[in-house]
């Protein structure tokens, strides 16, 4: 198997990409979504990147320190050892105030020995457009972009300048450090202050992760998923992540590449809702935050995604000058998809939404604001479900009525009446729930093919599709229902491959799929699980778990034949569904309710 062997260390305002071998290969400055200042995941020669150089006796292996998102390189010889910290600051300071800076430290420990180094600092601004110049001051090295000055990272470091810039050998006596900041620090950076930041970093960590619920199995993949979700939400306005990277292709070699660094409401939904379950609400505040700020007026209308500020046009470009992920071209910046219909995303959305009114509703102010965005939800779904859309795989070619879209829309009127309900708006709660029977009853008749004894894909096809599993998830059908037990074997038949599932397999504006999404996966696990295949779905899941990489991340997609990872690094989709499937297999370990971590 061949792995996007990278741990991901961030703090909620940007995050890198670091290999198993200790080089940043993927880095975005300042957030997220700005130009990669570190991009040799895209173009090996061209992308830049900052690594360690080492004889070949060096050893080196990779760990996260226990219950952080900080990332630990190890490189070992008979000469000597040392470990290279990662971490980008991240703690609070008053209580809804949080430092997070775009910074990134390299923490270099001794642990025995005299060991050898060379740096690689090898930047590559705005995407590696163009050349960059190096201004070394007393305090700092500046790194401008040639093309614009204004352009510029800093490089901070207790090892002379002249000796990385001349990739000079290191002879380690002592901790050093290396510091790459988007500005210019105002105070002096010494090793006092570093151990700083990483303490201060390190113990915001593991007060996230204690406050966390403990389950009694799989306990530990489920933290780790918990921090890669918890990574990929923008602290400045709550929205979430559908991964941290551009452009890695689902399939080596093919044009399936798109950018995931926006906030799609339907996978931001399913995450948040996520982090709910294992005891996260703030993050859930804050992505209602956003829901209700997104909107501009009672009369807007959403959309499917946005920028993680809320921008509305996301402009979809290529970066030609970049190779690509193993030569897979195009590199996209931005994503077309912003402007498709796709009914099913309401639904999630008003899941979580009425999450928020059973668990942390606001003020009287904020539960107005709340029910004017679901009254919005609700006139968008029952003006557009009868209508086709692309669906939960947005889909390029030709609008089509997936039946899971049906699904979601029905989903969004049956929380939009339970929450109707709790309000006590009893004229609402009777025209939504209304309506959402209509919806049902559609679905069951047009839905339901009894000639391959399945729901299908769309009205108007007998394909079949692994999205067709969540129809029990959200409640719209028990899994005891005869339907559902021969719609998941009639999928597990045709979707089951080489033990990983396809989305579907029938063409698309692109062709037939040559990979298996991930999510998919997890998905046919629960339906095993809840159809009486209790056995079948643990050996499954313990094997889509030792698909992960080293460091128990996944990407988007899996390789059938390889199972090499594939498409976009890490997944949120992947990371909730490993957390909601891992959950079946155990129980939540409980505290005294008088006992608070």
């Amino acid at each position: 198997m061949e792995h996007l062997n990278y741990g991901a260390v961030g703090n909620c305002r940007t995050a890198a990409l670091i290999s198993d071998k200790g080089s940043i290969d993927w880095f975005c400055f300042p957030d997220f979504d700005s130009p990669s200042v570190f991009g040799k995941l895209l173009d090996e020669k061209k992308g830049g990147n900052m690594s360690f150089i080492v004889g070949n006796d060096y050893r080196i292996s990779q760990r996260y320190l226990e219950h952080t998102n900080i990332l630990s390189t190890l490189f070992e010889a008979t000469e000597g050892a040392f470990e290279v910290i990662d971490f980008m600051p991240r703690y609070k300071l008053l209580d809804y105030d949080y430092y997070l800076p775009p910074e990134l430290y390299r923490l270099i420990r001794l642990k025995r020995g005299t060991p050898r180094f060379r740096v690689n600092y090898n930047p590559a601004l705005n995407y590696a457009r163009g050349e960059v110049g190096h201004k070394t001051g007393p305090e700092y090295v500046k790194t401008y972009a040639k093309a614009n000055e204004r352009d510029t990272i800093y490089l901070y470091s207790g090892i002379p300048y002249d000796v990385i810039f001349n990739q000079q050998e290191v002879l380690l006596q002592r901790d050093e450090f290396l510091l790459v900041s988007y500005n210019q620090k105002l105070i002096p950076i010494d090793m006092n202050r570093v151990n700083l930041e990483f303490q201060r970093t390190r113990l915001y960590w593991m007060n996230w992760t204690n406050r966390s619920k403990k389950y009694t199995a799989f306990n530990e993949q489920i933290e780790r998923s918990m921090l890669v979700l918890k990574l990929m939400s923008y602290q400045r306005s709550g929205a979430v992540l559908a991964a941290l990277t551009t452009s890695l292709p689902e399939s080596i070699g093919e044009v399936r590449n798109w950018d995931y660094r926006f906030c799609w409401l339907r996978d931001a939904s399913m995450s948040i809702e996520t982090l709910v379950k294992v005891g996260h609400r703030g993050a859930a505040e804050r992505f209602i935050a956003f829901i209700t700020g997104i909107l501009y007026s009672k009369y807007d209308r959403f959309q499917i995604m946005y920028g993680i500020r809320g921008e509305r046009v996301l402009t979809e470009y290529d970066l030609p000058h970049l190779a690509g992920y193993k030569n897979s071209k195009p590199v996209r910046v931005g994503n077309d998809a912003y402007h498709q219909m796709q009914n099913d995303s309401f639904g999630y959305l008003m899941d979580v939404i009425y999450q928020y009114y059973l668990y942390f509703p606001g003020t009287l102010d904020e539960i107005e604001d709340m029910f004017e965005v679901v009254k919005n939800i609700v006139r968008t779904v029952m003006e557009d479900w009868r209508k086709p859309d692309k669906g939960i795989w947005e889909i390029r070619g030709d609008e089509k009525h997936f039946v899971l879209s049906k699904v979601m829309c029905w989903v969004a009127l049956d929380r939009a009446e339970k929450i109707a309900v709790m309000l006590q708006k009893g004229g609402y709660a009777d025209k939504w729930r209304c309506e959402a029977e209509l919806i049902k009853t559609d679905v069951f008749m047009q839905g339901w093919k009894e000639e391959i004894q399945s729901f299908s894909q769309t009205y108007c096809n007998t394909e079949l599709d692994s999205s067709l599993l969540l129809m029990e998830v959200y409640g719209f059908i028990n899994a005891t229902d005869p339907r559902y037990k021969q719609t998941v074997d009639a999928i597990y038949r045709k979707l089951m491959y080489k033990g990983l599932m396809f989305r579907y397999n029938n063409v698309d504006d692109f062709g037939i799929p040559s990979s298996a999404f991930t999510i998919c996966t997890f998905w046919m696990v629960r339906a095993l699980y809840v159809t009486g295949r209790q056995a079948e779905a643990l050996n499954l899941f313990e094997t889509l778990l030792s698909y992960s990489n080293h460091l128990g991340l996944f990407s988007e997609d899996l390789d059938f034949d390889t199972k090499s990872q594939l498409g976009n690094f890490p997944q949120a989709y992947s990371h909730l569904a490993l957390i909601n499937t891992a959950m079946l297999f155990g129980e939540e370990k409980r505290l005294s309710k008088f006992i608070r971590p």
